[in-house]
Parts: structure tokens; C-alpha cells; sequence
């Protein structure tokens, strides 16, 4: 062991060899850090063969030489690569939380490509040749949209309710329905952010029930908010009442200085129910009612970036704008970049909104689906043997704690291999390809949406299955 130990070449040594300059060129790493890296892999071969689990060449040869630097070039790979990266959803899940929920449009992708590469006027003013505003490059385009008197945008949705509570309401007292507490994701619970915000949340009614005389019976002279929250990721059914924002907009317009704040969640700006899809209620809608505010995310169905969105009377807007919070929790350049990209779609109609492809998603018939998937599988097959196909009726989702009742007829395909498990094709796939591939697994069956999978996609997803 002691001769092993001193035949491993001194650093300085290393690097004189012509991989290592080999290596200089290929990563275009200085010096300095290549020899930090080599000390790292040499340390790495001297603690296995302390340990008794080295199974390499005898230190000192050519052989082991080569081994060393076959370690350090798997080590700077992993280094040098991101970590955040590209895969394909074929689970038929739509906005996919753990998979980054909405893909971007094509038109969302090269604006933030356009901003993020050249300066902007993010916060100056052309024509005036003088400081703007960085609110003020969605809000033309949302206003149109939801119908409101003015917008601002934050980082996400929760800070939209944080800023809300904490602006308008702190010290004070906020009516909500307990049915309505909702826990988000991550654990975060609206009654928690109530909290934070120092607001004073005021409990009313029952899980399933409440009724107008609950939130009549709280008013007082404390009261700022009546508060509507979107239950977008669960449905209480059987027994149930609850009050009509409507109910809710005319009982605040009797009660001076008290406002109402409808948490939309999901940030509808299509209306999915023309199309037989869920009962989700669109923006421009609560805001005709008369809401005050109403908060939404933008990466949901709104098909966009992360990010808060909080439309309503300008007057409240502006408090919030000039809030101290406001910059804590405001959105960066590629993030409104985006958004704008996103919403040029909305506005130009309902030819424009395909193009967002969590709406495309969401839209595309089962017709389609059908002749994509026995297309695919003529070709898998044309490609390899390995596998038992068929095609059948399922299900997809929406997904992004959004639409929880919802399903969307679909037809998937399941594979079954001759030698593998569908665990071990699903980890192979994950682990073994580049872009990784995520599928479901149902019965020892590897099963496909190609609903969540683009044309380009589905060519590398087929190519993965026949190499498998």
C-alpha cells in the first residue's frame, strides 16, 4: 500500500502531461483551476486505495495515468454542466410543477432572449428621454385584457397576497371563509401569509357551508378586506354553500373604506368553459362585477412566466406601486419580457392565444392525439422490437394545482419491454438521455402522452426508445 501511495505522480508532474494541456483547450479553464480539479481526482484514487476499493491500474504505470485523467474529465464534466436542463414531459400533465409548469411561446422565448442580450428601456422613457417605469410595459396590454383601471406585477402569486394583505390591511381585519384557507404549494397556507402580513384574519362560517350573514355578521369598523379565495386546487362537493362574488361586491359597495380582494389563483384569461373545459372563472369577468383587486399567477393558465399579477382600481393599485414591499418583491427584465411576449398573443385574439402552448395543450383534440400516437407507434416498431405496444383512451391533467376535477380525454400509448421492467425503462430514459424523458408508469407499463410532447420532441423521444 505505502509503494501504491508514493508511485502516484506528484500534481506538477500531471501537469506537464499533454492530456492536461489537452484538456486546458477543450474546457477553456486557466491554469489555476484545472490543477485544482486534478488535485481533486488524485485525491479522490488516493482515498480508494486507502480504503481498499480501488480496482484501477497499479499506480505508477501508463495505464494508471490514463485512469487519472479519465476521472478528472468525468469530474469537470459534472462541474461544468447545468443542472437545470432541458426534458421532455410525456406524463400527458400539463403544467407539470416538478417539470417547471407553463412552456413559454416561441414569440415569450425570443423577447426574453432580445432584452436579456441588449440593453432596454426597462425603466426609461423613450420619448421623453427621461426615467419610466418598469410597470408600465405590461400594464397597457393587461389592462386591455382584464378590463381593469390599472395592474402591477410581482414575483409570484403568493407575494401578490402578501403585498395586498400587508399594504391595505395590516393591523386589521380581513373576513374569509374557512372553506377558502387553502394550503398552496411547498406547504404555504393563506392563512400563514394572513399572518405574516399582520393582518387580522376573521374566520367565518364552516368548511362546507357559509352564507351572507356570515360576512355581514363580521363587518365592523376594523374591517378593510373582504376576502374571496379561488379554491383552483381542490372542489368540496355534496353539502356545500357559498357566497357569490357578486354578493360579496355589493356588500362591500355598502360598507365604507371596506374592500374586495378576489385570490383568482390560476390566472384564467381564456375562457376554457366554452370549450367544455372546467368552470374556471376569467379574469375580465370578476373585474366587470366591480371586484377591488384580484391577484393571479402568470405561469399557470395563464400560459406565462412565474409571476404575480394584481389588477383592479387604480387607486389601490398606486398605494401598492408606492408600498416599500413593492421592491422586494418586484419582477426583473426576462421575467416581463416574457409576460409582455405571452400577453402580444392574447391580444390579438383567439389565433393568437394558440400559440401559447399551455392553451394548445389544453385545446388539442382527441382526433389528433389518436393519429399522433398510432403514427408513433408505426414507427417505434419500424425502429425496434423490444416492445409490446397498444394504444388506448386515457386521461391527462392540467396540472399546477389548477383544474383539480378536471380530466382531459386523451389516448396514450403503453409499452411494455421484452427484457426490462417499466421501472427500469422509466430510469433509463431519465437517467441515460439527453434531454431526459419522464413518463408515467401504470401496471408495469411505461405510458406515453404525447399530448405534453412537441413534433420536434416526439423525434427524440422515439430515437431514445430505439436506442433503449
Amino acid at each position: 500500500m505505502k509503494e501504491w501511495l508514493r508511485s502516484i505522480p506528484a500534481v506538477h508532474e500531471l501537469q506537464n502531461h499533454e492530456q492536461f494541456e489537452a484538456l486546458l483547450r477543450e474546457n477553456h479553464l486557466d491554469v489555476t483551476q484545472l490543477t485544482k480539479q486534478l488535485k481533486e481526482a488524485v485525491d479522490q484514487i488516493r482515498v480508494l486505495l486507502l480504503n481498499g476499493e480501488w480496482d484501477g491500474a497499479t499506480p505508477g504505470t501508463n495505464q494508471f495515468i490514463d485512469e487519472v485523467f479519465q476521472l478528472l474529465k468525468i469530474n469537470l464534466k459534472k462541474q461544468y454542466s447545468y443542472t437545470l436542463e432541458k426534458v421532455i414531459n410525456a406524463t400527458g400533465t400539463i403544467l407539470h410543477t416538478n417539470l417547471g409548469r407553463a412552456r413559454l411561446s416561441d414569440n415569450a422565448i425570443q423577447h426574453v432572449v432580445e432584452t436579456a442580450q441588449n440593453y432596454s428601456n426597462l425603466e426609461y422613457k423613450l420619448n421623453e428621454g427621461e426615467r419610466g417605469s418598469r410597470h408600465s410595459h405590461v400594464e397597457a396590454l393587461l389592462k386591455e385584457i382584464t378590463g381593469a383601471e390599472a395592474v402591477m406585477v410581482v414575483n409570484n402569486n403568493a407575494a401578490a397576497v402578501y403585498l395586498v394583505l400587508r399594504a391595505l390591511a395590516e393591523n386589521k381585519e380581513v373576513i374569509v371563509s374557512r372553506g377558502q384557507l387553502v394550503e398552496i404549494g411547498g406547504s404555504f397556507r393563506i392563512s400563514s401569509i394572513m399572518e405574516e402580513s399582520g393582518a387580522k384574519l376573521i374566520e367565518i362560517g364552516t368548511t362546507n357551508k357559509t352564507h351572507l350573514y356570515d360576512y355581514e355578521k363580521a363587518l365592523n369598523s376594523e374591517t378593510a378586506i373582504i376576502m374571496k379565495v379561488h379554491t383552483s386546487n381542490f372542489k368540496v362537493i355534496g353539502f356545500t354553500k357559498s357566497v357569490e362574488t357578486e354578493d360579496l361586491i355589493q356588500l362591500t359597495n355598502h360598507s365604507e373604506d371596506v374592500i374586495f380582494y378576489e385570490d383568482l389563483g390560476s390566472g384564467a384569461l381564456f375562457d376554457f368553459r366554452r370549450h367544455g373545459i372546467g368552470e374556471e372563472p376569467v379574469v375580465k369577468e370578476v373585474i366587470e362585477l366591480g371586484a377591488d383587486l384580484v391577484t393571479f399567477s402568470g405561469d399557470k393558465l395563464l400560459g406565462g412566466p412565474q409571476a404575480g399579477i394584481i389588477a383592479g382600481k387604480k387607486k389601490i393599485i398606486d398605494r401598492l406601486k408606492k408600498h416599500q414591499l413593492a421592491r422586494v418583491v418586484r419582477v426583473d427584465k426576462m421575467t416581463l419580457a416574457a409576460l409582455e411576449g405571452t400577453l402580444i398573443d392574447y391580444a390579438r385574439g383567439e389565433m393568437g392565444v394558440k400559440n401559447i402552448p399551455t392553451i394548445r395543450d389544453l385545446l388539442v383534440s382527441i382526433d389528433e392525439l389518436d393519429a399522433r400516437s398510432k403514427r408513433f407507434v408505426t414507427n417505434l416498431l419500424q425502429g425496434t422490437d423490444d416492445f409490446q405496444t397498444k394504444i388506448f383512451p386515457g386521461t391527462s391533467q392540467v396540472g399546477g394545482g389548477t383544474m383539480p376535477d378536471v380530466g382531459l380525454p386523451s389516448m396514450v400509448i403503453s409499452l411494455r419491454h421484452h427484457t426490462l421492467t417499466a421501472e427500469q425503462v422509466g430510469r433509463k430514459l431519465r437517467t441515460h438521455f439527453k434531454p431526459a424523458i419522464i413518463g408515467r408508469i401504470q401496471k408495469d407499463e411505461f405510458i406515453i402522452d404525447l399530448r405534453t410532447v412537441t413534433e420536434e420532441e416526439e423525434q427524440l423521444l422515439l430515437q431514445s426508445l430505439i436506442q433503449l
